[in-house]
């Protein structure tokens, strides 16, 4: 995917910054949301599951008041005079999950809301999945299955509800980096497989050398380091189209959090990294099945639906080789199958993530083949085996405006060309400007969370 650290978050009164340090003035309670863990003989409710706010969007300020440490988009550079000063310096506050972010939890259900007024105003979120008040869950999807519900009907062109799992620590980087003190409680430790630079705080140090303001993003900014690990995305999509995509990563650490600088983050060349920025999608639309996925299609994307991802292994074990992701939807009690590719004459027909279908869809489409390179499902398969993050977010595309998504892509390609339309959206659309006064409505649903054994979290009448 491209990569959720480009959601932004805009306040009007309010500027955002990643701290380290703890504040004092808003307390941190993290919302409750409900899951299931599931066997032959049944699934068992999660009932002390919760969510935490990634720490992009909370409020950071000098430890010893409440001047702010990041301003628009740039640094204050009076208190973070180098990246270890800036995490001494800086408290990251708790969040008020409703009123200032239009987070909502109820039993099982996550309600992310694109844009909410309060004192500031808000832009899309992104939360992570708890163990405990401290500990992210953390997942090893070989040989299991992860299902949810979702809804995208309120999400358009341009916007973004996506569900991924991420090769984060634990404790959000805490014991690795003894200058965050805020840890996994308060949303710290991100990375993924676009390496972002974006990130403020990264190992426990802000990212202020080299910090460069976005041109199109008044509270955005890159700064030297980036931050990486191997990423698999179950579900990006809005209501025109979906894809599910593994983003393998050689860190040194097996694809878990490492930071990055220069070419290692894919800067200047994007596919030269240590990991694969572009991954190998399943994007029904784009593999030529126009009709398979949308408003009123045979997956219905204005009503709500149970999405089913299978990680298949060589020997039917937790421990095994990764050797396809298989998709199913569940939708009006009837299961449905993944759709097929169509393009015949370039390849055969598949309708899962596999390694030959990898190999066949960048040959047939004329795509970089970095997902190779960085050790295909091979080496995404030996991250999952090392436990993942699961990240529930919603957000629009300062960099790419979703249209590898949902449109032409790139734009100057023929639609004609197989691989190039992804969606009906048009080129114009999903300008960050365009999507946040048009769409200010805008929201997503995730609910009814499982993890399990292969066939055990989805029934049919």
């Amino acid at each position: 995917m491209l990569s959720a650290a480009y959601l932004t978050f805009l306040l009007t009164s309010l500027s955002v910054a990643r701290g380290q340090q703890v504040g004092t003035n808003q307390a941190e309670t993290h919302p409750r949301l409900s899951w299931q863990t599931c066997t032959r003989s049944g699934c068992t409710t999660n009932s002390n599951g919760a969510i935490a706010l990634d720490a992009n969007w909370r409020w950071t300020h000098i430890t010893s008041g409440y001047t702010n440490c990041y301003t628009g988009n740039t640094w204050n550079t009076s208190v973070c005079t180098d990246g270890a000063a800036c995490s001494k310096n800086c408290a990251v506050e708790g969040a008020n999950y409703q009123q200032t972010y239009g987070i909502t939890t109820s039993g099982n259900a996550l309600t992310l809301k694109f844009i909410t007024k309060s004192e500031q105003t808000n832009i899309g979120s992104r939360v992570y999945l708890m163990a405990s008040d401290s500990r992210y869950q953390m997942f090893n999807l070989l040989n299991k299955e992860f299902t949810f519900d979702v809804d995208v009907s309120k999400l358009p062109c341009g916007l973004n509800g996506a569900v991924y799992f991420v090769q984060m620590d634990a404790d959000g980087g805490m014991s690795r980096f003894p200058n965050n003190k805020a840890g996994a409680k308060y949303g710290t430790g991100y990375c993924d497989s676009q390496c972002p630079r974006d990130i403020k705080y990264i190992d426990g140090e802000a990212n202020v050398a080299g910090w460069q303001p976005s041109p199109n993003d008044t509270n955005a900014g890159t700064g030297n380091y980036g931050t990486c690990c191997s990423e698999m995305d179950i579900w990006e999509a809005n209501s025109i189209s979906t894809a599910y995509t593994p983003h393998p990563c050689r860190t040194s650490n097996s694809g878990g959090q490492q930071r990055c600088t220069g070419q290692q983050c894919g800067t200047p060349i994007r596919h030269d990294g240590i990991c694969d920025p572009d991954g190998c999608d399943f994007n029904s639309f784009r593999m030529g099945e126009k009709e398979f996925y949308g408003p009123g299609k045979t997956v219905d994307s204005n009503k709500k639906i149970t999405v089913v991802t299978q990680f298949l292994t060589n020997n039917n074990s937790t421990t095994g080789t990764l050797t396809e992701i298989r998709r199913l939807y569940v939708q009006d009690g009837r299961v449905i199958q993944n759709s097929k590719t169509n393009f015949p004459s370039l390849m055969p027909s598949y309708d899962s993530i596999t390694g030959k279908f990898c190999d066949d869809a960048k040959k047939a489409f004329g795509d970089a083949t970095s997902f190779q390179k960085q050790g295909g499902l091979q080496q995404m398969g030996a991250g999952l085996a090392k436990g993942h993050v699961l990240v529930l977010s919603i957000w629009d595309d300062h960099t790419a405006n979703m249209l590898w998504l949902d449109s032409n892509y790139p734009t100057d390609g023929d639609p004609n060309k197989p691989g190039i339309a992804r969606g009906t959206c048009a080129t114009s659309s999903g300008n960050p400007k365009d999507v946040e006064a048009q769409s200010p409505n805008a929201q997503v649903i995730y609910s009814n969370i499982k993890f399990g054994d292969i066939g055990t979290t989805y029934t049919s009448r």
